[in-house]
């Protein structure tokens, strides 16, 4: 089983290298109410037929692999990103979604099986001067590996965000209600999710919002920064949403496909047919549970790091409208997405966006 990770820089696509390569961490509850089992563990998942050889679960030093992971020689993990090396100058696969034709050449060169892709032009207010770049990062390419993973029976996982929605919604957004983006970027991405569901390939749609880590740019590193620097920060509180760790979205990216790979069972929900065959493909939203805004996730950032010694003190947080913090790309004012579809579907308890950040920072503070 080989499984190219796109975006392997990238917030995301560091923590799933993180998750699949190394040790995954047991913050992600499964629920067994009812006496069902948990799902097998990603390993177990993409390979049925080895479950009883017990050689296949050891890594090369002899040690059991750890449930969730995944290890050689049960799967090859493909890192690629846009400039063929990873962060600490290792070489590694190149894979630029804008260049078509030198994706295509990649794919064929790697064969994966299943295409993980956490690559994304995500430069929100920039795209609004590249809108040409954005489409062809953001809208074509999605298509192209969709094309490809038909043509070779391949996955594809590929993440969506919020920005699809205009944010005018009065309850959390359904994967199936209309969409309405309001930026180049979420233009871009939501002709990104009709462009692989047209290719016909398998694959599963993962729709997240306020993403943040302990590293990349991101709000919480930006927060930190600032609130180091200034006494005084006045940040937007009518923008609504679920601050979602990428570790999170790694973690859960991992369970869900250990389960789409695993041999259909009877009775799972939210199931269609394929050929005749049972499916769990199609569009997911991925957030913590429960809601707060960009001022209200800056104090509890501050609060933590100012408890956890990495702030000396912690500046005066100032509520503003959007419209006191114009920017050039219109932001959804309203970015809570229901995940009752996957948790049902994939039997998992996703936990409150306080949790997350607790973890983040605690990373942050013993790093």
């Amino acid at each position: 089983m080989r499984i190219l990770v796109t975006g392997a820089n990238g917030q995301v696509g560091h923590e799933l290298l993180r998750v699949l390569v190394k040790q995954p961490s047991p913050s992600i509850p499964l629920r067994s109410e009812g006496g069902r089992k948990s799902p097998p563990s990603l390993a177990k998942g993409v390979a049925p037929q080895a479950r009883g050889d017990a050689h296949l679960l050891r890594n090369e030093g002899g040690r059991r692999a750890a449930a969730g992971g995944c290890r050689p020689p049960l799967c090859k993990i493909v890192p690629a990103t846009r400039t063929g090396a990873l962060e600490d100058g290792t070489p590694c696969e190149r894979v630029d979604l804008a260049d078509p034709d030198g994706m295509r050449d990649a794919l064929d060169r790697i064969a994966p099986d299943i295409i993980l892709n956490a690559a994304a032009y995500t430069a929100v207010d920039r795209a609004e001067d590249e809108p040409e770049l954005a489409q062809r990062s953001n809208g074509d390419a999605p298509g192209v590996l969709g094309a490809w993973a038909k043509q070779h029976g391949a996955r594809v996982v590929h993440y969506s965000t919020d920005y699809v929605f205009d944010g005018n919604a009065s309850r959390p957004y359904r994967e199936d209600d209309a969409t309405h983006p309001v930026s180049v970027y979420g233009r871009s991405k939501l002709a990104g999710e009709l462009a692989l569901r047209d290719s016909g390939a398998r694959h599963l749609i993962l729709r997240t919002a306020w993403v943040y880590a302990a590293r990349g740019h991101n709000f919480l590193r930006t927060i930190l920064r600032l609130g180091a620097e200034r006494d005084v920060l006045r940040v937007v509180d009518d923008q609504i949403g679920a601050p979602t760790s990428a570790r999170l979205i790694a973690e859960v990216t991992a369970r869900v496909v250990a389960q789409w790979c695993a041999p259909p069972s009877a009775g799972r929900g939210s199931m269609r047919s394929i050929g005749g065959m049972p499916t769990l493909d199609g569009t997911y939203h991925l957030v913590t549970s429960g809601q707060t805004s960009w001022c209200g996730f800056a104090r509890a950032i501050f609060e933590r790091a100012r408890a956890g010694g990495l702030l000396a003190r912690a500046p005066t947080v100032e509520a503003i409208r959007t419209i006191e913090y114009p920017t050039k790309a219109a932001r959804p004012a309203w970015s809570v997405l229901d995940t009752t579809k996957l948790r049902e579907t994939f039997d998992i308890a996703l936990p409150d966006w306080q949790h997350g950040l607790d973890e983040v920072i605690g990373e942050l503070t013993h790093s």
